[in-house]
């Protein structure tokens, strides 16, 4: 049935123009934008993720400025600490030089001098952005280290940062200092029966021994440890220090931020080990061991009768006490006698030893910050591809499509104009 008041060719027509009209819009907007999915009407969902990997991406590009200062800090400290172990092998050339007995021992020793302040001058210069890795004498908790901003990790329940670590290695020359009173009993650092007291230990055929325990949970940057020697009438010839109570001995450590009990344990046993050899004391009449998981100390005395030593340790509060640099023996090297060369030859290894350890630790520490900076460069790349893969328009299907669009609607068009044109047909039933 034909009619003049409804034309169902012409709105079939139509509604077919309108879906053409419709798809090359969209057409249109992909080859201009190059996506695909532009906005949230487009494909809510994955929009969305795209918008939360592109948030990822931008966070990424921070995490790379972050690895890249850590890694430029980091190589300013590595740096120095391979020049100062030059330095400090310089320095011992200097010392096997003095220990023949036929040299010029004061020059050698001014050229030790000028070397040690060499070394101070580099420790002191090695800062980046007005950071230092080799001075660790600030008593402010967590200043030990620095952490570096080297990841977002993104899972069901958020996203949290993840740092690397770097420790400081102390490489600086001042000297440690003890003030003040010791704290009654040990203090909250200290326990067990030679603290705070001091134990006879009196020489035997069975050694005797004592004990005391470093508290893990309570070293902090500043807390002073001492230990104090004393000998009476046949006792350890040479073993004196400071007898009166409260005082701080030649035997200390002065703790440093991010030090552990073994640190601490280990600065004391080496400051007494040195003690008793420069007062000419067999080191096997009193020596100390360590059992790390519990911080308790076992100190053992001399199996010979009459070797007796009175012993005890302290600590100190941390405030007034001065944190040294690992390398502060360096200002007791003294070769001008052949006593003193030979005692500054054992110091030296033992400071080589320790600038090459921190050489070592930061080499490490710059090159894990290299592969995390090259891991975040690639991950970058990886999340701009799956971005790319989601929300990117295919040019070459979206080229075809808009030439096949164009040809419909040219078509859509002609159809409707017939359409509209039926009614006219009517008309010549009429004449």
């Amino acid at each position: 049935m034909s009619s003049i008041l409804t034309n169902n060719g012409a709105m079939v027509a139509l509604q077919t123009l309108k879906s053409i009209n419709s798809g090359l819009a969209q057409t249109q907007s992909e080859i201009s934008t190059g996506k695909r999915v532009s906005s949230a009407k487009d494909n809510s969902a994955v929009w969305a993720i795209s918008k939360v990997m592109e948030a990822d991406v931008k966070g990424f590009k921070g995490i790379s400025d972050s690895l890249n200062l850590g890694q430029s800090t980091v190589a300013v400290a590595r740096q120095a600490a391979e020049t100062t172990t030059e330095l400090l092998t310089d320095i011992k050339g200097k010392i096997v030089a003095a220990q023949e007995e036929n040299v010029d021992r004061e020059k050698i020793q001014t050229d030790i001098n000028a070397l040690r302040d060499q070394i101070s001058a580099v420790v002191g210069a090695a800062q980046f952005n007005g950071l230092n890795l080799l001075s660790n004498t600030d008593k402010t908790a967590n200043t030990g280290s620095i952490n570096v901003l080297a990841s977002l990790d993104r899972s069901g329940t958020g996203v949290t940062a993840s740092d690397i670590n770097v420790g400081k290695q102390d490489l600086g020359t001042g000297a440690s200092a003890i003030t003040g009173t010791a704290q009654a009993t040990g203090g909250t650092q200290m326990s067990g029966a030679a603290a705070g007291a001091a134990i006879t230990l009196t020489g035997a055929g069975t050694a005797p021994t004592t004990t005391f325990t470093i508290v893990p949970d309570e070293v902090a940057a500043g807390v002073g440890y001492a230990i104090t020697l004393a000998s009476g009438a046949s006792g350890l010839a040479g073993a004196n220090t400071a007898a009166t109570t409260g005082k701080p001995s030649e035997i200390m450590y002065v703790a440093r931020d991010g030090d552990t009990a073994q640190d601490v344990f280990d600065g004391l046993n080496d400051a007494m080990v040195k003690h008793l050899e420069a007062n000419g004391v067999d080191t096997a009449d009193l020596s100390m061991s360590f059992t790390a998981s519990t911080g308790a100390v076992a100190v053992t005395g001399s199996t010979t009768t009459g070797n007796n030593v009175s012993f005890r340790a302290d600590t100190f509060a941390a405030a007034g006490n001065t944190i040294g640099g690992r390398l502060e023996s360096l200002s007791d090297i003294d070769v001008t006698t052949q006593a003193g060369a030979d005692a500054a030859l054992e110091e030296i290894e033992g400071l080589i030893q320790i600038s090459i350890d921190s050489a070592a630790n930061f080499g490490s520490a710059q090159g894990r910050i290299e592969t995390q900076t090259d891991f975040i460069t690639g991950l970058t790349d990886a999340l701009k591809s799956g971005i790319g893969t989601l929300v990117d328009a295919d040019m070459e299907e979206a080229s075809a499509r808009l030439q096949a669009l164009q040809v419909q609607q040219q078509l859509g068009v002609q159809a409707l104009s017939i359409a509209n044109q039926a009614p006219q047909q009517l008309l010549s039933l009429f004449r």
